[in-house]
């Protein structure tokens, strides 16, 4: 399955386009008006803060009215680059690259979240924002998370192993905590699953790192298709595994690799037990398959002469008790 819509890559490319060509024009702009900037001078002398020196003695940093609106700028250019760029590097790049499934979706992602967090050292810088200062308020911050939002810290480096080691990828079917569905998204915090009901099941990121999970699709679609059939006591076992193999090499759904089997697995209470044992391309096919089977199973035995039992039971109906209970009447 697509990993992308088209639908999105295209709109996030002519958004990107559009950015670009904007660039363009602002970058030709300045260059023709060059001699009339100056006049705008009077936004770099409008002081709105100052900000301490880092050593003692040394100036002190005033953030100007320019520096306010270049901030806005870089603010402005981050969300945009952050919202179009995945789609562009799906087209230009990506999908020239022979690249194992998920991996686009993988890169993309780390690519949008190293865009954000450059927009914001940036962004911040430009506002006189000193990170060496910051330190002791990122180290109360890291306990504050460490106590109030380890979930959320939790399951945003869950989503990050995820997309580097790649247990799931978007469109595996997987199973996890007894609930099944495709994969749709890998977000920040948590993994959309899409159910066979088209219900859309949010699950935490750290589900899949902390859990047993079940990758029906992570190396290799193929699954098994395992079809019991019983047969009345009295039927050739020889005749019966040939039929039987019969329909399973028939069917266009079943593959060759591996082969199907065809076993005697049980003498029951009211017929002989067989198993088909068969294999299918994907998940969609196993209820299509089921019901070829089955119906070519009940007209090839029933073409055949066998007969497909249902459970029975002998009843006796004892008459001595009522007997001598008569006699016992006639005495008296």
């Amino acid at each position: 399955m697509p990993e992308m819509d088209l639908q999105d890559i295209s709109g996030q490319s002519r958004a990107l386009l559009r950015i670009l060509a904007g660039a363009l024009i602002a970058v030709g702009l300045w260059m023709l008006w060059a001699n009339v900037f100056p006049a705008f001078r009077f936004l770099d002398e409008i002081v709105l803060w100052t900000v301490a020196p880092l050593t003692e003695g040394g100036p002190a940093l005033a953030v100007t009215l320019e520096d306010l609106l270049v901030s806005l700028l870089l603010g402005v250019a981050t969300v945009m680059a952050a919202r179009n760029l995945p789609g562009t590097l799906e087209v230009a790049l990506l999908s020239r690259m022979n690249l194992a499934p998920g991996s686009g979706y993988a890169i993309t992602t780390l690519v949008t979240y190293i865009i954000v967090i450059i927009g914001v050292v940036v962004t911040l810088g430009a506002l006189g924002a000193q990170w060496s200062k910051l330190q002791w308020l990122v180290a109360a911050l890291g306990v504050g998370l460490g106590f109030g939002l380890q979930e959320i810290v939790a399951n945003f480096v869950s989503g990050i192993i995820i997309l580097f080691e790649r247990p799931i990828r978007v469109g595996d079917t997987v199973t996890v905590g007894g609930n099944t569905g495709t994969v749709a998204r890998i977000r920040i915090r948590a993994t959309t699953l899409i159910d066979w009901d088209r219900k859309e099941q949010i699950i935490p990121n750290k589900t899949f790192v902390t859990q047993d999970i079940t990758n029906w699709t992570l190396s290799d679609p193929i699954i098994r298709v395992i079809v019991r059939v019983g047969v009345a006591y009295g039927s050739d076992i020889d005749t019966v595994h040939d039929l039987l193999n019969e329909v399973a090499t028939a069917n266009n759904r079943v593959v060759t690799d591996p082969p199907p089997a065809v076993f005697c697995v049980a003498l029951a209470d009211s017929g002989i037990n067989f198993e088909m044992r068969v294999f299918a391309n994907s998940m969609l096919d196993i209820m299509p398959l089921s019901h070829e089977l089955y119906a070519a199973i009940t007209r090839t035995l029933g073409e055949a002469g066998i007969e497909i039992p249902f459970p029975q039971r002998d009843i006796h109906i004892r008459t001595e008790a009522q007997g001598a209970r008569g006699n016992e009447r006639k005495d008296d």
